[in-house]
């Protein structure tokens, strides 16, 4: 299967940047699409950004994050990165990278699963 591992948060003040960075690992080929969620106390989990790992697909933000948070991926790195600009106290969460694939057998003996994996997660801080 594949495996995720976040790395970049920290404490930051409003109005400052920090890029945040997922590494995938295993059966990388498998892999669909890759995103960023995030979960403050007291909320839930919303998606903030995901984006395809083929061209047929397209990337999506979350409304409150458009025009200040950048998606990007390193296919060669298996990483996907979050670029976050002109932060808010309100973007204050646990970030939660997500990989979602499917694994296909090669030959019938195997039976092609899907996946949805998620990592440990990195805390962002913005306050003043």
């Amino acid at each position: 299967q594949v495996d995720v591992v976040e790395s970049g948060g920290g404490l930051v003040q409003p109005g400052g940047s920090l890029r945040l960075s997922c590494v995938a690992s295993g059966r990388t080929a498998s892999l669909s699409s890759m995103g960023w969620y995030r979960q403050a106390p007291g909320k839930q989990r919303e998606a903030v950004a995901t984006i395809p790992t083929t061209s047929t697909g397209s990337i999506n933000y979350a409304d409150s994050v458009k025009g200040r948070f950048t998606i990007s991926r390193d296919s060669a790195k298996n990483t996907v990165y979050l670029q976050m600009n002109n932060l808010k106290p309100e973007d204050t969460a646990l970030y939660y990278c997500n990989a979602v694939g499917t694994v296909y057998g090669s030959g019938a003996a195997v039976i092609p699963y899907d996946y949805n994996t998620w990592g440990q997660g990195t805390q962002v801080t913005v306050s003043a």
